[in-house]
């Protein structure tokens, strides 16, 4: 197979519709650049993203708007704490003549055609579906009624709701781990998106403003294909690796690299995580940051536009920090970038 650059029209070509894709879903999700961006990053990575934040500053409504411009077969669950990993695979009912019936459910419904899968509210589920989900995530396929189902063009798209406490159920960090992004999300600061948000009468009918967005700006099933080049296409000097690896080295030893953070034992503050996966998951969205920007070679800037998402929710802490966990795991990112030298 030839090496694609990206400046080979076939590459172009599709940044040119990776722009198109992000100015759709922005039509619906105003103020939201950033993150936008990094979803685009996650689809052509051909990473499973988690999107989190405060209830509505519109991550449904943004998620509902990445499945319809990135086309292909879509389909969607509400978590809940009934839910049954069965759930997710068929559901049963009595039909008019009285007699039971057994219908595909929305794993299978679309059958090996699926491409997106939307997880609405995913800690409202039970740990024994996170489970299912894991599986399907990770190997892209299930198997049901004596057969196994594959879904090779399958991304999942999740959000999490982390305002509510009771009823919910926190994701193992195994699950996580399958996800090659946790985004945050939060209301846009600008004023004139806030004044939009609030005022303006189109931002107040969800499905009409999704209903605007173009559908199937990208062709789902040649995106594994291209996602394959882009990986091939950019590349990363040895002083970029060696770069990744000292932020790498930081991150899981803070107290050997000389980072403090007050009134913290840096010794035993990381227990794990910070996973070889993780930092071949950084590399791959490091790389489709640079292709996103037109050139074929790494710079440290796309490790570091990358590495919260990417990294954060890979870093395990001990127990009696997890509570100060959304304040010190960016404390700890920022002083790794102000440790470890860039080149």
């Amino acid at each position: 197979m030839n090496t694609l650059h990206p400046g080979d029209a076939k590459l172009t070509d599709w940044r040119a519709s990776a722009a198109r894709f992000e100015a759709e879903v922005a039509k619906a999700v105003v103020g939201q650049a950033r993150v936008i961006r990094l979803v685009t990053t996650a689809i052509f990575a051909r990473g499973h993203v988690m999107l989190e934040g405060d209830v509505g500053v519109g991550k449904t409504t943004l998620l509902r708007a990445v499945a319809r411009a990135l086309g292909g077969a879509y389909e969607r669950v509400e978590g809940t704490v009934d839910m049954m990993p069965t759930d997710l695979i068929y559901h049963t009912y009595l039909a008019e003549d009285g007699r039971p019936r057994v219908e595909p459910g929305p794993v299978l419904r679309r059958a090996e055609d699926l491409a997106v899968f939307f997880f609405n509210e995913i800690n409202r589920a039970r740990p024994q579906v996170h489970a299912l989900l894991l599986r399907i995530m990770a190997e892209r396929s299930v198997t049901a009624f004596a057969r196994e189902y594959r879904f090779p063009n399958l991304q999942v798209f999740a959000d999490r709701n982390r305002v509510e406490r009771e009823e919910t159920f926190e994701l193992p960090a195994a699950a996580r781990d399958r996800f090659l992004m946790e985004i945050g999300m939060e209301a846009p600061r600008d004023p004139e998106a806030r004044r939009a948000l609030v005022f303006d009468p189109r931002f107040h009918d969800t499905d009409r403003l999704i209903a605007e967005v173009a559908e199937g700006v990208l062709d789902q099933a040649r995106l594994g294909a291209i996602a394959a080049s882009i990986q091939m296409a950019i590349q990363a000097a040895p002083e970029i690796e060696t770069y990744v690896v000292g932020l790498w080295d930081a991150l899981v030893r803070p107290a050997e690299a000389g980072i403090r953070i007050p009134g913290i034992d840096m010794t035993t503050l990381v227990q794990g995580g910070a996973s070889p996966r993780g930092l071949a998951f950084l590399v791959r969205a490091a790389r489709v940051r640079a292709w996103l920007e037109g050139r074929d070679w790494l710079v440290p800037e796309d490790v570091r536009a990358v590495f919260p998402e990417v990294m954060a929710h890979r870093i395990f802490l001990e127990p009696v920090h997890e509570l100060r966990r959304s304040e010190i795991v960016p404390d700890l990112c920022r002083a790794v970038f102000e440790t470890v030298p860039a080149p």
